[in-house]
């Protein structure tokens, strides 16, 4: 629900007081027993709540779902099921599902996107998360350019992109195994670096651990890192930086 719109309409005479009353009786939340829908979260940070589907149960999922479509014409859920995807569209035909970045997703027509944000990754296997980033980047209104498999076991792959990296706002790094990626990038721009370790690689990676201290410690500046397989946590971040540097 855009508040401001709201009002303006109520002004201009177009919404009488007792329905604005009625759409704002939700806020701060919505109390369904089991969850409580942020619906203040928008007028408060400019990001409207998501939904992180994994491990939530059929019922549960489907009315927090449909809840926010109803109130807000657009959801974004992350880490679904092609199963939960089938339950999400059994109430809303809208929704669409993207099995590589398991994001099922409604959204606004003709969004406009803004800025720029370069997502790269060190190889093919990391696009999964990858595409998680730049999706939530997309659906939050950034602009995305996706640079895929430029890791450093072939740097001359990342260097030939370097003009594209360097015209971001903003420059995502997903890589699994030794997670150098983001410290090159970071030595290359001038833009913040956001690195995302991934779970890729063999047994000694550690299930992205071993990426995941790469990046924490790197010598590079300019870098900053979230957890392992956050995708969605590096798209939100970079739509922040990308809106700052928007606004100027």
């Amino acid at each position: 629900m855009d508040v401001h719109k709201m009002l303006e309409q109520v002004k201009a005479g177009q919404l009488d007081i007792a329905e604005a009353e009625a759409k704002l009786k939700d806020l701060p939340y919505e109390d369904l027993g089991y969850a409580k829908l942020d619906h203040h979260r928008k007028l408060r940070s400019g990001f409207g709540e998501t939904i992180f589907c994994q491990g939530k149960p059929d019922p549960y999922l489907k009315e927090i779902f449909l809840k926010f479509y109803e109130r807000d014409g657009e959801v974004l859920g992350t880490r679904a099921s092609q199963a939960q995807y089938e339950l999400i569209r059994s109430l809303v035909p809208a929704a669409v599902y993207d099995p590589i970045s398991r994001i099922v997703k409604v959204e606004k027509p003709d969004k406009e996107l803004v800025g720029c944000v370069a997502v790269c990754t060190g190889g093919t296997a990391d696009i999964p998360v990858a595409e998680e980033a730049a999706q939530t980047a997309e659906y939050f209104g950034t602009k995305v350019d996706r640079i895929y498999d430029v890791g450093v076991a072939g740097i001359h792959r990342l260097l030939s992109q370097r003009e594209r990296i360097c015209k971001a706002n903003c420059i995502i790094a997903v890589a699994g195994m030794e997670g150098a990626l983001g410290t090159v990038i970071a030595g290359l721009a001038d833009a913040p670096v956001i690195a995302v370790p991934t779970s890729v690689g063999y047994g000694a990676s550690f299930h992205g651990l071993s990426a995941l201290l790469t990046m924490i410690n790197s010598c590079a500046n300019g870098i900053s890192v979230v957890n392992i397989d956050n995708g969605y946590g590096a798209g939100y971040i970079a739509t922040q930086i990308n809106r700052m540097a928007v606004k100027k």
